[in-house]
């Protein structure tokens, strides 16, 4: 460390003036004159510039580690900046993003809109679960009519001449009834897997639930493994199903409604189902997991951890009992 320093700063005239560096004060009076008063001159002893180059590395060091060394334009007037800290990269040409894309919940069928705004940009390219989208090189993305293909993790490049600076990535969910899946464009499995688990979990036919029937949302799995307590426990992978905060953060429960469950919907047995309040109340479960009757919170998000295998579907089925949409 000490060689390092050495070649970093250029003693001069055994000061504690460190080439276009400065020590603050309280450096300087600690390890820049010993106990006994003596100072570095330019015509003091050899033995006395020893001591003073001794002292000044000292300072070196300890102005490092404290962050008392400080840049100075000039020796009389010292800025405030840790010159370790300093980013000697010019970065003028990057792209600045001033605002991200944030994540949505959308009925199917809905439009879904996505931006981003950056200064000093004049390219953009969106990715979908990090693949490009053919034609999609505007700073706003649309999606005329949500569907389940549609489900996933979007990000956007962002380019001004040969650099590029990317997003978040913001995740797209789509939300809907099992008839209405049924009907539209989502594999023939999916729908299978949401319809029985939905007769195993919830317990009651849809015509027979408040508010029409259970919801269906379609989430996009994350690899990352972890460990929660004893639920989840070791994961490998898992899902946030949620709204944006203008949206409403969560799915509020129905008026009336006693039954409220959250329950994988693909038809696995080995996943665990959580729940998270808006004033903080949780529950965790097997496959299917049932918040309190009456629920403590106004709204709640969910979450489904794997506990093995992470699916490679990109629209992955909850099924939620006892929710508005």
């Amino acid at each position: 460390m000490t060689e390092r320093f050495a070649l970093l700063f250029r003693i001069t005239r055994y000061g504690c003036k460190i080439a276009g560096l400065t020590i603050l004060p309280e450096i300087n009076k600690t390890c820049c004159s010993d106990s006994r008063g003596v100072q570095a001159r330019e015509n003091g002893s050899a033995n006395r510039k020893k001591s003073m180059f001794k002292h000044v590395r000292q300072a070196v060091l300890l102005a490092a580690t404290t962050g008392g060394l400080v840049l100075a334009g000039n020796f009389a007037h010292a800025q405030t900046v840790d010159p370790l800290l300093a980013d000697p990269i010019d970065q003028s040409d990057f792209p600045v993003i001033t605002a991200q894309p944030v994540n949505q919940t959308v009925a199917l069928g809905a439009p879904v809109t996505l931006s981003v705004q950056a200064n000093n940009a004049n390219g953009w390219q969106w990715l979908r679960n990090g693949e490009p989208l053919s034609g999609q090189t505007n700073n706003v993305l649309t999606i005329a009519h949500a569907g389940a293909a549609d489900v996933g993790l979007y990000s956007c490049d962002v380019f001004n001449s040969g650099e590029m600076v990317p997003t978040r990535q913001a995740s797209v969910e789509v939300e809907t009834t099992v008839a209405a899946l049924s009907a539209a464009t989502a594999s023939a499995a999916t729908t299978a897997n949401v319809t029985a688990a939905n007769a195993a979990s919830a317990g009651v036919a849809s015509a027979g639930i408040l508010g029409g029937g259970p919801i269906v949302v379609l989430g996009t799995p994350l690899l990352g493994g972890g460990s929660q307590n004893n639920c989840p426990g070791l994961y490998t992978g898992y899902i946030y199903y949620s709204k944006s905060i203008s949206q409403g953060w969560g799915w509020t429960p129905i008026s009336g409604a006693t039954v409220l469950t959250a329950a994988d919907g693909s038809g696995r047995t080995n996943t665990k189902v959580e729940y998270m309040g808006l004033y903080g109340d949780m529950g965790c479960s097997q496959t299917t997991v049932t918040i309190p009757y009456p629920p403590y919170s106004p709204a709640y998000q969910f979450a489904i951890y794997f506990t093995n295998t992470v699916p490679s579907s990109t629209n992955y089925p909850l099924v939620l009992t006892g929710f508005n949409p």
